[in-house]
């Protein structure tokens, strides 16, 4: 183990597989000479060379619809998107091409695509950068979510989706890239789709974390537990596939759980999450599902406000209060 940023952890993924496959190869906007708009990509053209780290013009349809066919044809691209709110710019080619091929092509056609894409509220970026779009992909089939929250998760789960055979996209928290952990050195390092993960270990009440408000979670964690209150914090890593039986496990423990992720409260990853609990967990609950999550409000470009609407830690300690009274 060492300690290293999550932008590291994600630089370090694409080289491994890069240097272990040649099909494997990265494309987007200003990924090569200035080395990725969020710098994750630093570096990289020097050593993999223009044919494998390739800019591409502004155009996220063409981005998405050139990985789709380098996909279906063999290799493994990797494509980024620089916000996740462009991704409604290629939509008709994520949702009706990239989650469909196999489908249609009733099995014939592989698509071992991995669409980058930032996701989150970086600060002061308004209503058109700042968005949290997972659970918009959630009601597609065909395609899966991940949203890691730890350089090591980073990394791990990246390195799965670049070897499977099925179109991931992988939501990567803006305010994360700077954040450190530690990430095992072994450079054949995995993390499995579908297993979410047990960060912190409660007994009174289940706090379901997504992506960055797994941090807020932790944090809240911590000053509850000064009132006597015991959080488990659960991260699922995945959103599809979902691991349900962790997240059952942890509320039929605690008869207690709030949802919390940085997406809009309304139809946000969380709502789902809900009404699995409430289909397959009801009767291990002694009180509502709560959820916590940014006001169904457009993101605002004042720091004030872009604060006073999106989540953060006291809504979580509010929640969990309120749960517990």
């Amino acid at each position: 183990m060492r300690e290293i940023t999550y932008s590291e952890a994600i630089r370090e993924a694409l080289s491994e597989e890069m240097r272990a496959s040649s099909d494997v190869f990265l494309m987007g906007e200003d990924v090569g000479t200035f080395g990725g708009v969020w710098g994750v990509s630093a570096g990289m053209l020097a050593e993999f060379g223009e044919d494998r780290i390739r800019d591409t013009p502004i155009s996220e349809a063409a981005i998405i619809g050139t990985g789709l066919g380098a996909a279906m044809m063999g290799m493994r691209p990797v494509v980024e998107i620089m916000f996740g709110d462009f991704l409604m710019c290629a939509g008709d080619q994520i949702v009706n091409q990239v989650a469909k091929a196999r489908f249609m092509s009733g099995g014939k056609a592989n698509v071992p695509l991995t669409i980058r894409v930032t996701t989150g509220a970086p600060g002061s970026s308004a209503a058109q950068h700042s968005q949290s779009p997972e659970s918009w992909f959630m009601n597609i089939p065909g395609i899966k979510i991940v949203t890691p929250a730890t350089p090591a998760d980073a990394k791990g789960l990246l390195k799965t989706a670049i070897r499977g055979n099925d179109p991931v996209l992988f939501f990567e928290h803006k305010m994360l890239y700077g954040e450190s952990g530690p990430v095992p050195e072994d450079p054949d390092f995995r993390v499995p789709f579908g297993e979410a993960a047990l960060v912190r270990e409660g007994s009174d009440v289940t706090v379901i974390a997504v992506n960055i408000m797994v941090k807020k979670a932790l944090e809240a964690a911590a000053i509850l537990e000064k009132e006597g209150l015991s959080v488990e914090v659960i991260d699922p890593r995945t959103l599809v596939p979902l691991d349900k039986d962790t997240l059952i496990h942890s509320v039929a423990k605690t008869n207690r759980v709030v949802i919390a992720y940085e997406a809009h409260l309304r139809n946000g990853p969380g709502a789902e999450i809900a009404a699995m609990l409430a289909e397959e967990a009801i009767e291990y609950l002694d009180g509502p599902i709560l959820r916590v999550g940014a006001k169904n409000v457009p993101l605002p470009y004042s720091p004030v406000l872009e604060q006073y609407v999106l989540p953060d830690t006291e809504d979580i300690l509010d929640a969990v209060r309120k749960l517990t009274a």
